[in-house]
């Protein structure tokens, strides 16, 4: 009788070290039916085998490789298609709410799933909410799923608006979102109100957009405010600069690392309650 295979170990154990193969493991990035591997360069003319072993291991429909870095105002990356069925669409389930996305036209990460849950449980019934870099609508499905709020989701993507307005659609909300396709510093010129929450989930970038944020910010308001960095501390500047520019002040009454990207390096998040002068 054959032996088969109970784990990924096991069906690459003749092809790679066991370093070699942890260091995979722990790059998997599943979205719904669908797993996305970063496979070192040294170990790129195993990918097929790499890619082949991750679907029997996973059992999900497809496996593709990331070929680029997240890049442009769009955020997308290229993959390469590996094992399985080349079908880059899935759904995936967070916190009992449904996300609708093509992998390869838009940005999303699993593993940010905590972190969406925890701004949600801060969020009261009645909020007014800005999401400024929304994406799918991760942030907004999740929150409106669970709370009775108003939420304004702008992106410059516009697949990734297409897919949020189906998402709307596929999800029970409790709350209403309203969806805007375009740069957020002039998309924002439109609005004739100011918001209770704001979140800035771009952390390459979101700092540049602190100026919009302060202006757009209810007196009392919380700014959810993301960014890469060895610390806090830049972040914190950041805000509160950004704040004494406008003549408001900012408490910040939450740090915390949501994620590592790279050594010494975090994603990290900070909540900066803004108040007038």
């Amino acid at each position: 009788m054959k032996k088969v295979p109970h784990n990924f170990s096991e069906i690459l154990k003749d092809e790679l070290s066991a370093d070699e193969i942890e260091n995979l493991r722990t790059s998997f990035d599943t979205i719904g039916d669908i797993v996305i591997l970063e496979i070192p360069d040294d170990l790129e003319d195993k990918k097929f085998k790499i890619g082949d072993a991750a679907l029997k291991f996973t059992k999900r429909k497809a496996i593709y490789m990331k070929k680029s870095a997240i890049k442009g105002t769009i955020r997308i990356r290229d993959l390469e298609f590996l094992a399985g069925e080349d079908d880059s669409i899935t759904i995936h389930k967070e916190h009992g709410a449904r996300l609708k996305l093509d992998v390869r036209e838009v940005y999303f990460s699993p593993s940010l799933a905590t972190e969406r849950k925890r701004v949600m449980e801060g969020v009261r019934d009645g909020e007014k909410i800005l999401d400024m870099f929304c994406g799918i609508g991760p942030f907004p499905i999740v929150i409106a799923k669970n709370r009775n709020v108003d939420i304004t989701a702008v992106d410059i993507n516009k697949s990734a608006i297409k897919y949020l307005e189906e998402n709307i659609e596929l999800n029970k909300l409790k709350g209403s979102i309203k969806t805007y396709c375009g740069d957020v510093r002039e998309v924002a010129k439109s609005f004739n109100c100011k918001f209770d929450r704001i979140i800035m989930n771009l952390p390459g970038l979101a700092y540049t957009f602190l100026d919009v944020a302060v202006d757009l910010i209810e007196d009392g308001g919380i700014i959810n405010y993301y960014e890469f960095s060895d610390s806090y501390e830049q972040g914190e500047k950041r805000l509160k600069e950004a704040c004494e520019k406008k003549n408001r002040d900012v408490e910040i009454i939450n740090t915390r690392k949501v994620k590592s990207t790279s050594p010494g390096e975090w994603h990290v998040a900070i909540d900066g309650k803004v108040t007038e002068k």
